[in-house]
């Protein structure tokens, strides 16, 4: 059975690992092209329910329990067979303390270390931060304080998250394979800096998930935890939880996973529930197909005149066709002898830089010819190129989300418009109003896009071109000057100075980098709270107090002030300000431009 066009259950890490329960996490999967097309499709298994899946898992897991009971009465029901007790207990220390540190890992990374749930990447900053859309996730300085004001309190939290860092696409890994294979076939002379090339074997994967990037979505899901553990009014009540999609790509799901084992490994460790309570509440997930003609907010595909453009490829080829030359002619006449690289062949090995580095755990001892030391360690390819070409480079990528995917696009935005109104109908607890990419029948069922008050906690996880679409359509590059990103023949100069420093602040502002809003494991955070001066109230619960809500977005962990609703000095609008300045989203963008 295909798992992508049937509801299947797969257990996840984070329940067979943490709640040692049957099943795992259930995974509740929508193929509907069009909106009710598919009724075999809107069957969902809902816990309880078994299958053949089910019987055949149940069978295999009684037989390993057979074998585990003939293993014990072997050897340990045997007073006769002291030594081999002996030798398997020496066996067995090790493994446990290896696991004992393995859990320990995840629900309290090396405070130590360059890489933390708190504030993401910070190792080798100057380099790491300047990958664009291939920079790992870093907490970007905030102008406004991130944290809940003073006399205020959370009411509802819903995270967008791109899924991890990942391996190479199918054509980026073979483009890097070609110039990697001209080179070492071609070139009779290395200059010193480049000598490792002859023994470097490219090894890598391709698309799915890293080391690297599942260890990013465990420590994501550690930090929605311990900002957002207020908002967990009783773990043992599936409301309390987060409700999680994924759009249907194998590594956005793998991303999803490993958020809620980080999630509840922070869970665990904060409440310590007693033995009673567990195993906790099954975690559900949707995950929503990503097939050409599927309807799915997370994942752009149905607007057929936005999938045509080419705005994007082209102000990255002019900016390359300006700006690669010299970095080509140096690497050329300095770095071999016998071969010549083209532009396309130098953006390659500039990929081979972020690629290569978080190809491996950050934490990792795992050091080979091929491979840098696990990710606190810079790949090789990083030292072939000055600081400015890295700046290059990163203003190239954020080129091309700005025209291909951001509001450079003039479609962009309204690929985002149905998950704005999937999110305005959550935040007002209202049914979705939506005719463009919105699923009408999961959007209408209770179980796979729940509308309740009870309700407070979600997670969506998706790719960085679809968060461009939706965070366009919210409005957030509003105050990015244009003019700035219209020569796409020189970088700004503000571009290649501002960089990450708070003290700068002010002079990044109008700027737009990429690197800020989507690199691997970006996050935006959609807050409601109420302020009543001591933060003390209850549950909002009546139509008045719904209207003293105020609506605050977070860009990896930046307050974003929002645009045409009267945002106050905090960055926050009223929500039914917020609400009204979604005019573009709640009429369908310009959807009808999509077909013409």
């Amino acid at each position: 059975m295909n798992p992508a066009t049937k509801g299947t259950t797969r257990a996840s890490s984070a329940s067979t690992s943490l709640f040692g329960m049957r099943g795992g996490s259930q995974h509740k999967h929508s193929s509907l092209d069009h909106d009710g097309e598919d009724p075999e499709s809107q069957t969902q298994l809902l816990s309880g329910e078994s299958t053949a899946e089910d019987l055949d898992e149940e069978s295999q897991l009684q037989q390993q329990d057979k074998k585990r009971g003939l293993l014990y009465r072997l050897v340990w029901g045997d007073p006769n067979k002291i030594f081999v007790k002996l030798i398997m207990f020496l066996m067995m220390v090790p493994l446990f303390s290896y696991l004992a540190a393995a859990s320990l890992r995840v629900l309290s990374p090396n405070p130590a270390s360059c890489d933390s749930p708190e504030l993401g990447y910070q190792c080798n900053s100057k380099t790491t931060h300047t990958w664009g859309q291939y920079s790992p996730f870093f907490s970007v300085p905030s102008e406004i304080s991130p944290s809940v004001p003073e006399g205020c309190r959370l009411t509802f939290a819903q995270v967008l998250s791109r899924h991890g860092a990942r391996f190479p696409t199918p054509g980026k890994a073979a483009a890097i394979s070609a110039v990697l294979t001209k080179i070492k076939t071609s070139a009779t002379w290395y200059a010193p800096e480049f000598e490792f090339i002859q023994d470097y074997n490219y090894v890598l994967g391709v698309d799915q998930l890293t080391a690297f990037g599942e260890q990013e979505m465990v420590n994501s899901g550690i930090k929605f935890y311990q900002r957002y553990a207020s908002l967990i009014r009783d773990y043992t009540d599936p409301e309390s939880l987060p409700f999680v999609r994924a759009s249907g790509q194998e590594r956005v799901i793998a991303s999803a996973e490993n958020f809620t084992t980080g999630f509840y490994s922070a869970l665990l460790a904060d409440k310590n529930p007693p033995s009673s309570s567990l195993p906790l509440p099954r975690q559900e997930m949707v995950i929503i197909s990503e097939s050409p003609t599927a309807n799915n907010t997370m994942h752009h595909g149905l607007c057929r005149a936005f999938e045509d453009s080419t705005t994007g490829d082209e102000a990255q080829a002019t900016f390359i066709a300006a700006n690669f030359p010299p970095i080509t002619a140096r690497l050329n006449a300095q770095g071999f002898k016998g071969v010549t690289l083209s532009d396309t062949d130098v953006l390659s090995l500039m990929d081979l830089c972020p690629f290569d580095t978080v190809a491996y755990p950050p934490s990792s001892s795992h050091t080979t010819s091929s491979s840098p030391s696990g990710g606190s360690k810079l790949s090789p390819f990083c030292s072939l190129f000055t600081a400015q070409d890295l700046t290059v480079y990163d203003y190239l990528q954020s080129l091309g989300k700005f025209y291909g995917y951001g509001p450079g696009n003039s479609l962009a935005a309204t690929q985002g418009v149905g998950y704005v109104n999937e999110l305005l109908a959550r935040l007002t607890v209202s049914p979705v109003v939506d005719n463009t990419t919105t699923n009408s029948t999961l959007d209408g069922n209770e179980d796979t896009f729940p509308l309740s008050r009870n309700r407070t906690v979600f997670a969506d996880f998706s790719h960085d071109n679809d968060m461009m679409g939706i965070l366009t359509a919210l409005r957030i590059f509003e105050g990015v000057d244009a003019e700035k990103m219209m020569d796409n023949t020189t970088v700004p100069r503000e571009y290649g100075e501002t960089g990450d420093d708070p003290v700068k602040l002010k002079e990044r502002e109008g700027l737009f980098k990429v690197s800020w809003v989507v690199p691997f494991a970006a996050r935006a955070y959609f807050e409601k709270m109420v302020c009543d001066g001591d933060g003390n109230g209850e549950m909002v619960q009546s139509k008045e107090e719904q209207d003293k809500e105020l609506v605050r977005i977070l860009v990896n962990d930046r307050v974003v002030k929002l645009n045409g609703c009267e945002a106050d000095e905090l960055g926050r609008c009223r929500l039914d300000k917020f609400v009204e300045s979604m005019e573009f989203a709640r009429r369908g963008g310009d959807w009808d431009k999509c077909s013409a």
